[in-house]
C-alpha cells in the first residue's frame, strides 16, 4: 500500500525574518561570552551590555526573573532580561498602563 505524503513529512523552512534574528541573538549571545572571556578571570561578572544591548548570562534566579517581568513603578516597557541577550517586556507596567485611567 503507498502511503500519502503530508506536509508533515516536508521539513520545515524557517521564515527569512526568523532565520534573520535568530543569527543575530546568536551572533549576540557569542559576543557577549567573548566579551567577558576577554577579561580577567577576577573582572568577569557575565553581565553588561554590548553597544547598547544587554546581557545577562549568570543562572536566574527567581528574584531577577521577577524583576525583569514585573516592575509596575518602571516607566519602562522593556527591561534587561534576567538570562540571556536583549530585553524582556514589563508585564507589571503594560498592566498598569491598561487598568489606569
Amino acid at each position: 500500500m503507498k502511503s500519502m505524503k503530508t506536509n508533515e513529512d516536508k521539513p520545515q523552512k524557517r521564515h527569512p525574518i526568523r532565520r534573520f534574528w535568530a543569527f543575530v541573538s546568536f551572533g549576540l549571545l557569542a559576543a557577549a561570552v567573548v566579551t567577558e572571556l576577554r577579561k580577567p578571570k577576577d573582572d568577569r561578572t557575565w553581565q553588561g551590555q554590548l553597544g547598547f544591548v544587554p546581557y545577562d548570562l549568570r543562572p536566574p534566579t527567581p528574584a531577577r526573573i521577577k524583576a525583569s517581568l514585573w516592575a509596575p513603578d518602571d516607566t519602562r516597557i522593556f527591561l534587561p532580561r534576567s538570562a540571556g541577550v536583549g530585553w524582556s517586556p514589563n508585564v507589571g507596567r503594560l498592566v498598569r498602563l491598561a487598568t489606569d485611567r
